[in-house]
Protein backbone atom coordinates (compact mmCIF):
# COMPACT_ATOMS: atom_id res chain seq x y z
CA UNK A 1 0.00 0.00 0.00
CA UNK A 2 1.50 3.04 -1.26
CA UNK A 3 1.81 5.92 1.36
CA UNK A 4 0.90 9.60 1.56
CA UNK A 5 2.91 12.35 0.70
CA UNK A 6 2.68 16.36 -0.72
CA UNK A 7 4.67 15.04 -3.94
CA UNK A 8 2.32 11.86 -4.40
CA UNK A 9 -0.68 14.01 -3.80
CA UNK A 10 0.84 16.64 -6.79
CA UNK A 11 2.04 13.35 -9.27
CA UNK A 12 -1.44 11.57 -8.51
CA UNK A 13 -3.32 15.06 -9.41
CA UNK A 14 -1.39 15.50 -12.95
CA UNK A 15 -2.79 11.73 -13.97
CA UNK A 16 -6.64 12.21 -12.70
CA UNK A 17 -6.23 10.57 -9.32
CA UNK A 18 -5.96 7.36 -10.90
CA UNK A 19 -3.06 5.43 -8.67
CA UNK A 20 -4.94 5.84 -5.49
CA UNK A 21 -5.98 2.41 -3.84
CA UNK A 22 -8.25 1.44 -1.00
CA UNK A 23 -6.63 2.73 2.46
CA UNK A 24 -7.23 -1.06 3.90
CA UNK A 25 -8.46 -3.76 2.42
CA UNK A 26 -11.66 -5.98 2.84
CA UNK A 27 -10.29 -9.42 3.46
CA UNK A 28 -12.26 -12.79 4.33
CA UNK A 29 -12.02 -14.00 7.99
CA UNK A 30 -9.74 -16.61 8.75
CA UNK A 31 -10.74 -18.94 10.96
CA UNK A 32 -8.18 -18.41 13.77
CA UNK A 33 -5.73 -15.28 14.69
CA UNK A 34 -3.77 -14.96 17.48
CA UNK A 35 -5.31 -11.67 18.31
CA UNK A 36 -9.32 -10.36 17.88
CA UNK A 37 -10.39 -7.02 19.09
CA UNK A 38 -13.40 -6.45 19.41
CA UNK A 39 -14.73 -2.89 18.14
CA UNK A 40 -13.33 -0.66 14.85
CA UNK A 41 -13.45 2.74 16.44
CA UNK A 42 -10.58 4.27 17.54
CA UNK A 43 -9.42 2.68 20.46
CA UNK A 44 -10.07 -0.96 18.66
CA UNK A 45 -7.81 0.23 15.88
CA UNK A 46 -4.89 2.02 17.98
CA UNK A 47 -4.90 -1.28 19.86
CA UNK A 48 -4.39 -3.57 17.06
CA UNK A 49 -1.88 -0.61 15.56
CA UNK A 50 0.11 -1.20 18.57
CA UNK A 51 -0.07 -4.87 18.85
CA UNK A 52 1.98 -4.95 15.55
CA UNK A 53 3.91 -1.81 15.18
CA UNK A 54 4.93 -2.03 19.36
CA UNK A 55 5.02 -5.84 19.91
CA UNK A 56 5.05 -7.32 16.36
CA UNK A 57 1.73 -9.09 16.67
CA UNK A 58 0.09 -8.79 13.45
CA UNK A 59 -2.37 -12.07 13.17
CA UNK A 60 -4.71 -9.75 14.59
CA UNK A 61 -8.31 -8.91 13.55
CA UNK A 62 -10.50 -6.10 14.02
CA UNK A 63 -14.15 -6.71 14.49
CA UNK A 64 -16.55 -3.99 13.68
CA UNK A 65 -20.43 -4.58 13.12
CA UNK A 66 -20.99 -1.85 10.48
CA UNK A 67 -18.55 0.80 8.51
CA UNK A 68 -15.01 1.89 10.32
CA UNK A 69 -15.53 5.43 12.03
CA UNK A 70 -19.24 5.30 12.62
CA UNK A 71 -19.90 4.50 16.15
CA UNK A 72 -18.11 7.05 19.13
CA UNK A 73 -15.51 7.73 16.91
CA UNK A 74 -17.42 9.85 14.76
CA UNK A 75 -19.54 11.61 17.80
CA UNK A 76 -17.48 13.39 19.91
CA UNK A 77 -16.19 17.09 19.63
CA UNK A 78 -12.93 16.16 18.63
CA UNK A 79 -11.22 17.79 21.89
CA UNK A 80 -7.65 16.48 22.76
CA UNK A 81 -5.91 17.22 26.37
CA UNK A 82 -4.37 16.25 29.38
CA UNK A 83 -4.82 18.65 31.67
CA UNK A 84 -6.29 16.54 34.53
CA UNK A 85 -5.84 16.63 38.25
CA UNK A 86 -5.26 13.03 39.91
CA UNK A 87 -1.41 11.44 38.91
CA UNK A 88 -3.29 8.14 37.68
CA UNK A 89 -5.09 10.49 35.37
CA UNK A 90 -2.82 12.92 34.24
CA UNK A 91 0.17 10.36 33.35
CA UNK A 92 -1.73 8.38 31.56
CA UNK A 93 -3.61 11.37 29.51
CA UNK A 94 0.40 12.95 28.99
CA UNK A 95 1.28 9.77 27.44
CA UNK A 96 -1.78 9.82 25.29
CA UNK A 97 -1.32 13.72 24.06
CA UNK A 98 2.37 12.83 23.18
CA UNK A 99 1.11 10.01 20.94
CA UNK A 100 -1.17 12.32 19.49
CA UNK A 101 2.10 14.86 18.71
CA UNK A 102 3.92 12.14 16.92
CA UNK A 103 0.51 10.63 15.61
CA UNK A 104 0.89 11.68 11.84
CA UNK A 105 4.00 10.40 11.23
CA UNK A 106 3.51 7.20 13.32
CA UNK A 107 0.67 6.77 10.97
CA UNK A 108 1.78 7.95 7.60
CA UNK A 109 -1.77 10.20 7.75
CA UNK A 110 -3.17 13.47 7.98
CA UNK A 111 -5.04 13.57 11.61
CA UNK A 112 -5.59 17.08 11.18
CA UNK A 113 -4.22 17.63 14.66
CA UNK A 114 -4.32 21.11 15.60
CA UNK A 115 -2.78 22.36 19.08
CA UNK A 116 -4.67 25.55 19.06
CA UNK A 117 -4.95 25.47 23.05
CA UNK A 118 -7.77 24.45 25.80
CA UNK A 119 -8.88 26.71 28.25
CA UNK A 120 -11.16 25.66 31.41
CA UNK A 121 -12.63 29.07 32.84
CA UNK A 122 -13.91 29.47 36.48
CA UNK A 123 -16.80 32.00 37.62
CA UNK A 124 -15.60 32.06 41.38
CA UNK A 125 -12.74 31.74 44.08
CA UNK A 126 -13.80 28.08 44.60
CA UNK A 127 -13.34 27.14 40.65
CA UNK A 128 -10.42 29.46 40.92
CA UNK A 129 -8.87 27.42 43.73
CA UNK A 130 -9.47 24.24 41.88
CA UNK A 131 -7.89 25.56 38.68
CA UNK A 132 -5.02 26.92 40.86
CA UNK A 133 -4.78 23.28 42.27
CA UNK A 134 -4.93 21.66 39.08
CA UNK A 135 -2.34 23.52 37.08
CA UNK A 136 -0.09 23.15 40.35
CA UNK A 137 -0.49 19.35 39.93
CA UNK A 138 0.16 19.14 36.20
CA UNK A 139 2.94 21.51 36.59
CA UNK A 140 4.49 19.04 39.01
CA UNK A 141 4.16 16.55 36.50
CA UNK A 142 5.94 18.48 33.88
CA UNK A 143 2.90 19.32 31.72
CA UNK A 144 1.91 22.32 30.40
CA UNK A 145 -0.72 24.80 32.36
CA UNK A 146 -0.48 28.14 32.47
CA UNK A 147 -3.64 30.19 34.90
CA UNK A 148 -5.07 33.41 33.32
CA UNK A 149 -7.24 35.84 34.55
CA UNK A 150 -9.99 37.62 33.00
CA UNK A 151 -8.38 39.64 30.36
CA UNK A 152 -6.17 36.76 29.38
CA UNK A 153 -9.46 35.13 28.63
CA UNK A 154 -10.95 37.73 26.95
CA UNK A 155 -7.70 38.22 24.79
CA UNK A 156 -7.14 34.86 23.58
CA UNK A 157 -11.52 34.59 23.18
CA UNK A 158 -12.41 38.07 22.36
CA UNK A 159 -16.60 37.39 21.88
CA UNK A 160 -16.21 35.23 25.65
CA UNK A 161 -18.63 37.84 27.39
CA UNK A 162 -16.73 37.54 30.71
CA UNK A 163 -18.55 40.18 32.72
CA UNK A 164 -22.14 38.40 31.77
CA UNK A 165 -24.95 38.79 35.29
CA UNK A 166 -25.28 35.21 35.62
CA UNK A 167 -21.21 33.59 35.11
CA UNK A 168 -19.04 35.92 35.04
CA UNK A 169 -15.56 34.95 34.32
CA UNK A 170 -12.96 35.69 37.04
CA UNK A 171 -10.00 33.51 34.64
CA UNK A 172 -9.36 30.63 32.98
CA UNK A 173 -6.64 27.60 33.04
CA UNK A 174 -4.72 27.11 29.74
CA UNK A 175 -3.07 24.03 28.33
CA UNK A 176 -1.12 25.65 25.57
CA UNK A 177 -0.79 22.12 23.96
CA UNK A 178 -4.27 20.54 24.07
CA UNK A 179 -6.02 21.15 21.00
CA UNK A 180 -8.41 19.15 18.37
CA UNK A 181 -7.60 16.59 16.14
CA UNK A 182 -10.12 15.52 13.17
CA UNK A 183 -12.10 12.22 14.52
CA UNK A 184 -12.72 10.61 10.76
CA UNK A 185 -9.77 10.67 9.92
CA UNK A 186 -7.97 9.46 13.24
CA UNK A 187 -10.14 6.39 12.85
CA UNK A 188 -9.02 6.07 8.78
CA UNK A 189 -5.59 7.05 10.00
CA UNK A 190 -4.95 3.85 12.25
CA UNK A 191 -7.06 1.63 10.10
CA UNK A 192 -4.61 2.42 7.20
CA UNK A 193 -1.72 2.03 9.41
CA UNK A 194 -2.76 -1.50 10.91
CA UNK A 195 -3.96 -2.84 7.71
CA UNK A 196 -0.39 -1.40 6.37
CA UNK A 197 1.05 -3.96 9.07
CA UNK A 198 -1.12 -6.79 7.98
CA UNK A 199 -3.73 -6.74 10.48
CA UNK A 200 -7.31 -7.74 9.08
CA UNK A 201 -10.01 -5.07 9.39
CA UNK A 202 -13.75 -7.15 9.29
CA UNK A 203 -16.30 -4.46 8.66
CA UNK A 204 -20.05 -6.01 8.92
CA UNK A 205 -18.73 -8.19 11.47
CA UNK A 206 -21.11 -8.37 14.56
CA UNK A 207 -20.38 -10.26 17.61
CA UNK A 208 -23.41 -12.26 18.64
CA UNK A 209 -21.58 -14.61 21.97
CA UNK A 210 -18.34 -15.38 23.24
CA UNK A 211 -17.30 -18.75 23.45
CA UNK A 212 -15.71 -19.22 26.87
CA UNK A 213 -14.31 -22.61 27.95
CA UNK A 214 -12.83 -23.52 30.91
CA UNK A 215 -12.86 -20.20 32.08
CA UNK A 216 -10.74 -18.92 29.17
CA UNK A 217 -11.72 -17.13 25.98
CA UNK A 218 -11.58 -19.42 22.70
CA UNK A 219 -13.03 -16.71 20.79
CA UNK A 220 -16.02 -15.24 19.09
CA UNK A 221 -19.46 -15.75 17.30
CA UNK A 222 -19.86 -13.61 14.62
CA UNK A 223 -22.21 -12.63 11.71
CA UNK A 224 -20.09 -13.94 9.54
CA UNK A 225 -19.26 -17.31 11.46
CA UNK A 226 -16.93 -18.14 14.43
CA UNK A 227 -13.32 -16.87 14.69
CA UNK A 228 -11.59 -18.38 16.94
CA UNK A 229 -8.30 -16.50 19.07
CA UNK A 230 -6.67 -17.43 22.50
CA UNK A 231 -6.57 -13.60 22.99
CA UNK A 232 -9.69 -11.43 22.72
CA UNK A 233 -10.06 -7.14 23.18
CA UNK A 234 -12.89 -5.38 23.91
CA UNK A 235 -12.90 -1.80 22.65
CA UNK A 236 -16.94 -1.15 22.51
CA UNK A 237 -17.37 1.85 24.48
CA UNK A 238 -21.21 2.02 25.58
CA UNK A 239 -21.71 -1.35 24.17
CA UNK A 240 -19.17 -2.96 26.32
CA UNK A 241 -21.80 -4.46 29.34
CA UNK A 242 -23.47 -6.23 26.25
CA UNK A 243 -20.16 -7.85 25.53
CA UNK A 244 -19.54 -8.50 28.84
CA UNK A 245 -22.35 -10.53 29.50
CA UNK A 246 -21.81 -13.24 26.91
CA UNK A 247 -18.32 -13.93 28.27
CA UNK A 248 -20.52 -14.21 31.54
CA UNK A 249 -19.93 -11.66 33.58
CA UNK A 250 -21.16 -7.85 34.72
CA UNK A 251 -19.07 -4.41 34.99
CA UNK A 252 -19.85 -1.72 36.70
CA UNK A 253 -20.67 0.51 33.54
CA UNK A 254 -23.91 2.57 32.22
CA UNK A 255 -24.48 3.82 29.13
CA UNK A 256 -25.67 7.36 28.82
CA UNK A 257 -26.00 9.86 25.80
CA UNK A 258 -24.33 12.53 25.50
CA UNK A 259 -24.88 15.08 22.59
CA UNK A 260 -23.14 17.28 20.41
CA UNK A 261 -24.26 20.20 17.94
CA UNK A 262 -22.25 21.84 15.12
CA UNK A 263 -23.63 25.10 13.63
CA UNK A 264 -23.62 26.63 10.38
CA UNK A 265 -20.13 27.31 8.87
CA UNK A 266 -18.67 30.69 9.76
CA UNK A 267 -15.28 32.42 9.22
CA UNK A 268 -12.50 31.98 11.60
CA UNK A 269 -14.46 33.06 15.32
CA UNK A 270 -12.97 31.05 17.83
CA UNK A 271 -9.35 29.76 17.83
CA UNK A 272 -8.98 27.76 20.85
CA UNK A 273 -10.94 25.20 23.04
CA UNK A 274 -12.95 26.71 25.51
CA UNK A 275 -14.95 25.28 28.40
CA UNK A 276 -17.09 26.76 31.10
CA UNK A 277 -17.52 25.31 34.14
CA UNK A 278 -21.30 27.21 34.86
CA UNK A 279 -23.01 25.06 32.36
CA UNK A 280 -20.76 22.38 31.57
CA UNK A 281 -20.49 23.61 27.72
CA UNK A 282 -17.42 23.21 24.85
CA UNK A 283 -17.02 24.82 22.41
CA UNK A 284 -14.36 25.28 19.59
CA UNK A 285 -14.53 25.85 15.24
CA UNK A 286 -13.81 22.89 13.31
CA UNK A 287 -11.64 23.54 9.90
CA UNK A 288 -14.71 23.70 7.83
CA UNK A 289 -15.88 26.31 9.99
CA UNK A 290 -18.92 24.96 12.26
CA UNK A 291 -18.80 25.50 15.85
CA UNK A 292 -18.39 22.07 17.37
CA UNK A 293 -20.19 22.29 20.91
CA UNK A 294 -21.58 20.07 23.59
CA UNK A 295 -22.84 20.01 27.39
CA UNK A 296 -23.75 17.39 29.82
CA UNK A 297 -25.71 13.85 29.69
CA UNK A 298 -28.71 13.54 28.59
CA UNK A 299 -29.18 11.90 31.98
CA UNK A 300 -30.43 8.51 31.19
CA UNK A 301 -29.55 5.05 30.12
CA UNK A 302 -30.03 4.34 26.59
CA UNK A 303 -28.50 2.60 23.38
CA UNK A 304 -30.38 4.76 21.15
CA UNK A 305 -27.61 7.51 19.69
CA UNK A 306 -30.34 10.53 19.97
CA UNK A 307 -30.57 13.06 22.58
CA UNK A 308 -33.75 15.18 24.25
CA UNK A 309 -34.80 18.44 22.76
CA UNK A 310 -34.66 19.46 26.99
CA UNK A 311 -30.23 19.16 26.80
CA UNK A 312 -30.34 20.20 23.64
CA UNK A 313 -32.00 23.52 24.95
CA UNK A 314 -29.55 23.38 27.67
CA UNK A 315 -26.22 23.31 25.34
CA UNK A 316 -27.71 26.35 23.66
CA UNK A 317 -28.69 28.61 26.48
CA UNK A 318 -25.45 27.86 28.19
CA UNK A 319 -23.55 29.06 25.07
CA UNK A 320 -25.57 31.89 24.24
CA UNK A 321 -25.21 33.03 27.82
CA UNK A 322 -21.51 33.10 27.78
CA UNK A 323 -21.14 34.04 24.16
CA UNK A 324 -23.77 36.02 22.83
CA UNK A 325 -22.91 36.04 19.19
CA UNK A 326 -24.28 32.50 19.40
CA UNK A 327 -27.63 33.62 19.66
CA UNK A 328 -27.51 34.33 15.16
CA UNK A 329 -26.78 31.54 14.23
CA UNK A 330 -28.01 28.14 12.77
CA UNK A 331 -27.57 24.98 14.33
CA UNK A 332 -26.42 22.53 11.52
CA UNK A 333 -26.93 19.45 12.70
CA UNK A 334 -26.77 17.34 16.03
CA UNK A 335 -26.03 13.84 17.31
CA UNK A 336 -25.50 11.54 20.27
CA UNK A 337 -22.75 8.87 21.14
CA UNK A 338 -23.12 6.23 24.29
CA UNK A 339 -21.23 7.43 26.73
CA UNK A 340 -19.86 3.74 28.66
CA UNK A 341 -19.87 5.40 32.25
CA UNK A 342 -18.02 4.36 35.09
CA UNK A 343 -18.79 4.92 38.68
CA UNK A 344 -15.66 7.09 39.47
CA UNK A 345 -15.36 8.77 35.97
CA UNK A 346 -12.53 6.84 35.11
CA UNK A 347 -11.61 3.80 32.86
CA UNK A 348 -10.74 0.70 32.60
CA UNK A 349 -7.72 -0.88 30.84
CA UNK A 350 -7.38 -4.59 32.10
CA UNK A 351 -7.70 -7.88 32.61
CA UNK A 352 -10.76 -9.28 32.99
CA UNK A 353 -12.29 -12.33 34.87
CA UNK A 354 -12.29 -14.06 31.79
CA UNK A 355 -8.80 -15.49 31.08
CA UNK A 356 -7.42 -13.83 27.89
CA UNK A 357 -10.22 -11.45 27.68
CA UNK A 358 -9.18 -8.25 27.58
CA UNK A 359 -11.38 -4.54 28.09
CA UNK A 360 -10.61 -1.05 27.55
CA UNK A 361 -13.78 0.94 28.65
CA UNK A 362 -15.70 3.52 30.89
CA UNK A 363 -14.28 6.34 29.13
CA UNK A 364 -16.96 8.74 29.96
CA UNK A 365 -16.33 12.56 28.28
CA UNK A 366 -12.49 11.28 28.31
CA UNK A 367 -12.46 8.71 25.06
CA UNK A 368 -11.76 10.82 22.31
CA UNK A 369 -8.20 12.27 23.85
CA UNK A 370 -7.29 8.83 25.03
CA UNK A 371 -7.74 7.48 21.61
CA UNK A 372 -3.42 6.46 21.27
CA UNK A 373 -2.72 6.07 24.66
CA UNK A 374 -5.69 3.76 25.23
CA UNK A 375 -5.33 1.59 22.18
CA UNK A 376 -1.01 1.86 23.77
CA UNK A 377 -1.62 0.20 26.83
CA UNK A 378 -4.73 -2.12 25.58
CA UNK A 379 -1.94 -3.58 23.32
CA UNK A 380 0.80 -3.65 25.79
CA UNK A 381 -1.61 -5.34 28.33
CA UNK A 382 -2.85 -7.95 25.80
CA UNK A 383 0.37 -8.65 24.84
CA UNK A 384 2.58 -9.25 28.00
CA UNK A 385 -1.03 -10.52 29.83
CA UNK A 386 -0.46 -7.40 32.73
CA UNK A 387 -0.83 -3.77 32.72
CA UNK A 388 1.74 -1.30 31.82
CA UNK A 389 2.54 1.08 34.91
CA UNK A 390 0.61 3.85 33.27
CA UNK A 391 -2.59 1.42 33.29
CA UNK A 392 -2.27 -0.05 36.55
CA UNK A 393 -4.69 1.74 38.20
CA UNK A 394 -7.20 1.06 35.47
CA UNK A 395 -8.38 -2.28 36.95
CA UNK A 396 -11.87 -3.45 37.53
CA UNK A 397 -10.98 -4.53 41.12
CA UNK A 398 -10.26 -0.92 42.15
CA UNK A 399 -14.28 -0.31 43.32
CA UNK A 400 -13.98 -3.71 45.69
CA UNK A 401 -10.43 -2.62 46.92
CA UNK A 402 -11.84 0.88 48.17
CA UNK A 403 -8.93 2.89 45.84
CA UNK A 404 -11.19 5.10 43.39
CA UNK A 405 -9.78 7.39 41.38
CA UNK A 406 -12.05 9.80 41.60
CA UNK A 407 -11.14 12.75 39.30
CA UNK A 408 -14.60 15.51 39.65
CA UNK A 409 -15.01 14.09 43.57
CA UNK A 410 -18.91 13.44 42.57
CA UNK A 411 -18.70 9.77 44.58
CA UNK A 412 -19.62 6.51 42.88
CA UNK A 413 -22.72 8.07 40.75
CA UNK A 414 -22.56 6.95 37.00
CA UNK A 415 -24.13 9.77 35.98
CA UNK A 416 -22.52 12.96 38.03
CA UNK A 417 -19.01 11.94 35.99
Amino acid sequence: MAGYSGLRIFSEGLRGNSGWRPAWRKPEPKREYDVIVVGGGGHGLATAFYLAEVHGITNVAVLEKGPIGLGNTGRNTTIVRSNYLLPQNHHFYEHSLKLWEGLEQSLNYNVMMSQRGVINVFHNDAQRNAAIRRGNAMRLAGIDAVLLDGAGVKAMCPLLDISNGRFPVMGGLLQPRGGTARHDAVAWGFAHAADARGVDILEHCEVTGMIVEGGAIRGVRTTRGEIRAPKVGLAVAGSTSLLTEMAGFRVPIESHLLQAFVSEGLKPMIDCVVTFGAGHFYISQSDKGGLVFGGGLDGYPSYGQRGTLREAEHVYAAGVSMIPALGRLRGLRSWAGIMDMSPDGSPFICRTPVRGLYMTAGWCYGGFKATPGSGWCHAWTIARDEPHALNAAFTLDRFREGRMIDERGNGPFHWMH
